[in-house]
């Protein structure tokens, strides 16, 4: 795999994978934090091609095959938060999300094998380089990964638009704090402009843990 742009390799070259190859320009070459990495000098054309992309800044690397964790893992200390997608299709959205769940201290990433974005360089870019860091898994069925979690006392918790309480009400914040004093979660986001699918989570305000609603209708 080919990453590009200063962040995803620096953080690729501080993760876990191993980076057999860094190409990079005159003027990129010169970063402090480059110093010791035995890097190709080329041209910005010569990148451009390796990475497939003119969004390269100059530099890009390759490195091992993505190591995806295993998802029964994810939930295993009392307090984590797990973030899982339903088949969030775009790259760039699947790497926002994953540098906005590092940030967040999230536990990890749970997303579907079929029908869904993987770990590729575009998200790698879009993460800047939080992937490297941040334990990314794929299950089989996200419903039920999220019911072997609820039965291993997980709770799960579908976001949306047009949710039934605002995410500023009593209810809300109630359900948000009633939350983190419980074993981990699961939080669920469908893909933009859509909501999530028929899973099995708990919505804010509502009254029973497995409580689901389906998708709105326009």
């Amino acid at each position: 795999m080919i990453v590009y742009g200063r962040q995803p390799v620096r953080e690729a070259l501080r993760g876990r994978r191993s980076v057999e190859r860094v190409w990079a320009t005159e003027g990129a070459a010169r970063a402090e934090w480059l110093d010791r990495v035995a890097i190709e000098r080329t041209s910005g054309e010569r990148i451009a091609s390796l990475a497939e992309t003119p969004d390269h800044q100059g530099i890009c690397a390759e490195v091992a095959s993505y190591p995806y964790a295993r998802a029964g893992e994810l939930l295993g200390p009392e307090d984590a938060l797990v973030v899982a997608l339903d088949e969030v299709h775009d790259p760039r959205n699947l790497g926002a999300v994953c540098r906005v769940a590092e940030c967040a201290g999230a536990a990890g990433v749970v997303i579907p094998e079929r029908r869904a974005a993987e770990v590729t360089p575009v998200v790698c870019r879009a993460s800047a380089g939080a992937v490297e860091h941040l334990p990314v898994a794929r299950v089989r069925n996200l419903a039920d990964w999220l019911g072997e979690a609820k039965a291993a006392g997980a709770w799960a918790y579908g976001a949306r638009s047009r949710a039934p309480s605002p995410t500023t009400s009593p209810t809300t914040a109630g359900a948000s704090s009633s939350c983190s004093a419980r074993r981990g979660g699961a939080f669920v986001r469908g893909s933009p402009p859509s909501a999530i699918r028929r899973s099995p989570c708990r919505w804010p305000g509502a009254s029973s843990r497995s409580t689901s609603r389906p998708r709105p209708r326009p």
